[in-house]
């Protein structure tokens, strides 16, 4: 099993994509905490890891509720010593067009997915710094990483959590900590009545699972997204493209509107290690066309 002795932390656990989520680490060998808002889910989804032969603690409370989370944390350390692995899984659906959605429903998806994940994930920092090993999965959306009518806060917090995911990466790697992102297709209740019958008999969140196991093992990458869904795996990249030097002409604007096609060519394109690449770039380009102008 190629999670055995690893310890698992799942929110949003006690139904749908989450459950399938800690019964498929548990599967794996790993010891899993299984969270959700109500303690009896929950306890079912325990329930059943520990009937299959695992080890699984049920905690209760929103992943916006720092106590709970901390409590939930000290809980499974003092179970268990450490996490292994944290999957940041909760997450709630308030869709409509951006014409007629509230700020009220914009604030509330954006907090339960962003601030949800970063109130878990600063939980587990410090204790994956200090024993040099951390897995975290941030569950991103091809809502937030392309768009989708009827989601401007879906797709807001989704695409959030991918500059969380890319900063985390960075300061987490010389602790051995790697931060990954996971973009599920599933048919679970926050996607019933949105995708027709046919598709989601496709999508057993089951099928989405196993994408986990790369983000969380031993040898896992660090920044990555990866697409799941029906059984189909990919990887999504924001990348950069070569772009042109136009410089800072009366007419810049006019000169852009004209290279358009150009710089938005993909030929080339690259995916920046860190955000100052783009800056380090730009800057290299105006060296280099200030020194060809001198020569």
């Amino acid at each position: 099993m190629t999670l055995d002795g690893r310890i698992a932390i799942v929110t949003g656990a006690g139904g749908g994509l989450g459950r399938q989520h800690a019964l498929y680490l548990a599967r794996q060998g790993a010891k899993v905490a299984v969270n959700d808002l109500t303690l009896a889910a929950a306890e079912t989804v325990a329930g059943e890891i520990t009937a299959a032969g695992g080890q699984a603690l049920a905690f209760a409370g929103s992943v916006t509720d720092e106590a709970a989370v901390q409590a939930m944390v000290e809980g499974v350390l003092a179970a268990w010593g450490r996490i292994d692995i944290l999957v940041n899984n909760a997450g709630i659906l308030r869709d409509k067009s951006f014409a007629k959605m509230s700020l009220d429903d914009f604030r509330l998806v954006v907090d339960v997915h962003l601030m949800g994940a970063a109130v878990c994930s600063k939980a587990v920092w410090e204790v994956m710094r200090e024993q040099r090993y951390g897995r975290i999965v941030m569950t991103t959306s091809s809502s937030g990483l392309y768009g989708n009518f009827g989601q401007a806060n879906y797709g807001a917090a989704k695409m959030a959590l991918v500059g969380l995911m890319q900063t985390l990466a960075i300061e987490g790697e010389k602790y051995g900590v790697r931060v990954n992102c996971l973009a599920p297709t599933a048919a679970t209740q926050m996607t019933a009545g949105v995708l027709s019958e046919a598709s989601l008999q496709q999508l057993d969140p089951a099928l989405v699972s196993p994408a986990l196991l790369p983000l969380v093992s031993e040898d896992a990458p660090t920044r990555a997204i990866v697409c799941a869904g029906a059984g189909h795996f990919a990887r999504a990249y924001v990348t950069l493209t070569a772009g042109e030097y136009i410089g800072g002409a009366a007419d810049a604007g006019q000169q852009l509107q004209a290279a358009w096609d150009s710089v938005s060519d993909p030929a080339g394109a690259i995916v920046p290690e860190y955000g100052f690449t783009q800056a380090e770039r730009e800057v290299a380009s105006a060296e280099a066309r200030a020194a060809k102008a001198v020569a």
